[in-house]
């Protein structure tokens, strides 16, 4: 929603003080479609040739983050820490049961009361890749934060890509928007021996796409890149969550501290607060008597 009235509002701020100005509509409508068919066609082009379709492809679905904003919320780092609550005592008090979880999340009962949390493939798989291998003995905590920590900037680089192709965009927006006017400019002097109205009129449109480069990437696919990478790194803390339990875990810190190391390092704004995860900590126990 807050990005939404974003958009309005540069809409508004932009063209209302422009109309408030005694500025005149019709010329900058009478060339838009030429202009901006000229500035988005070449950014269009230009983005379909630096990247893969699959690229292509993530960068469209992470344009709703604009809108959505981050995936995770309070409720969700909660239920993630009761998960972890759940797993971690379990392994330690029955090393064998906890096999059949994390080999098969899908069909876990415990997974299946977080089905957010195992709807995400990259949580699902980080819980159970690193339980699995504390269950092979590769529990040195060094080494599996240090794996871990790489996993996760691997994971984080791919999912800027979004980020960086948008601002790639608006980087060259501005240039289109002065090839755009450069081609106005050609048609004005074609047609020098017009009345100054005329000329008027037709350096007025070259300007056109001078301001619609500007505009679009200062005003619009800017801001939006700025908000992908916002919300990208906004989500990547409930991954950090998962290493800093598991690796707390690693070190053989009572499953308490495990969580409250956890619940800690959640981001101020969704940390749960000590008494709300002790309610949720023990309505998890009393169902699992």
């Amino acid at each position: 929603m807050i990005g939404i009235i974003g958009i309005v509002t540069i809409f508004v701020m932009v063209f209302g003080g422009y109309l408030a100005a005694g500025g005149k509509m019709g010329i900058i409508l009478k060339s838009l479609p030429f202009e901006m068919t000229m500035i988005m066609g070449a950014a269009v082009g230009a983005f379909l040739i630096s990247n893969s379709m699959a690229e292509i492809k993530h960068t469209m679905k992470d344009l709703g983050k604009v809108f959505k904003g981050p995936k995770w919320a309070h409720e969700d780092y909660k239920d993630l820490l009761c998960l972890l609550f759940e797993l971690i005592r379990l392994a330690r008090q029955n090393p064998v049961a906890i096999e059949e979880h994390i080999e098969d999340p899908e069909n876990s009962e415990i997974f299946s009361r977080y089905s957010k949390i195992v709807a995400d493939k990259e949580a699902t798989a980080l819980i159970c890749d690193t339980m699995r291998s504390a269950s092979m003995n590769y529990d040195d905590p060094h080494q599996v934060e240090e794996v871990l920590e790489k996993r996760m900037e691997a994971n984080m680089h791919h999912a800027m890509h979004s980020s960086h192709a948008l601002q790639t965009v608006a980087d060259g927006l501005p240039a289109l928007g002065i090839v755009a006017a450069v081609l106005g400019v050609i048609k004005t002097m074609a047609s020098i021996d017009q009345p100054p109205e005329v000329l008027g009129k037709l350096i007025g449109g070259a300007l056109v796409g001078t301001f619609l480069g500007v505009f679009l990437a200062y005003g619009l696919v800017g801001p939006f890149a700025a908000k992908v990478k916002a919300v990208v790194e906004q989500d990547a803390h409930f991954y950090q969550l998962i290493r800093e339990v598991l690796v707390a875990n690693l070190h053989n810190h009572a499953t308490n501290i495990c969580i409250e190391v956890g619940r800690q390092n959640t981001p101020s704004h969704c940390r749960p607060s000590f008494s709300d995860l002790e309610e949720a900590l023990k309505s998890v126990k009393q169902n699992a008597a």
